[in-house]
């Protein structure tokens, strides 16, 4: 897959999302490059590897250019050795809304404590129906970009800074 990936991000408020959830996964993931403009991630998902390359946001947060190629497992853990330090451990829960799929993600280890939401849009203007779960817009807070949440992970947070 590969082309414009346009999305919102939520913070989610309870843990309905888990009752509502058609499908849920364990998700690990590692950033061979993470700087700002583009990153390099590496992601293994219910048993597949997933090699992603994800450009610069536009100047909202809302869009960007993504390319995944699925590999092997055993690629993925190749890859994995070439990864920057800190690993984003996660569940994924699916869960539908009207026409929409919403991605909600439950963090662990030093991101724990941390949920969102993500939905993805075929254009920036795109109306959507949100789930009772859906708290706060965060798109475009690179805060809650995984990337960033490996670096500088939702744990060492100033109590200030979370919302």
């Amino acid at each position: 897959m590969s082309g414009l990936e346009i999305e919102r991000k939520f913070l989610v408020c309870g843990e309905d999302y888990k009752q509502q959830a058609f499908h849920h996964s364990r998700i690990k993931q590692g950033y061979i490059s993470s700087r700002r403009g583009a990153t390099v991630r590496v992601r293994l998902r219910d048993g597949q590897g997933f090699l992603t390359i994800k450009g610069p946001s536009d100047a909202k947060g809302m869009s960007r250019y993504e390319f995944e190629k699925e590999i092997s497992a055993e690629e993925a853990a190749h890859l994995f050795e070439l990864c920057e330090p800190g690993i984003i451990d996660k569940t994924r829960y699916l869960v539908r809304a009207g026409n929409h799929t919403f991605e909600v993600d439950e963090f662990y280890g030093d991101n724990q404590g941390l949920v969102m939401a993500e939905v993805e849009l075929q254009s920036e203007t795109e109306t959507f129906e949100k789930p009772s779960f859906i708290g706060q817009e965060v798109t475009g807070d690179r805060r809650y970009y995984n990337s960033h949440l490996r670096e500088y992970p939702y744990s060492q947070w100033p109590t200030s800074e979370k919302q």
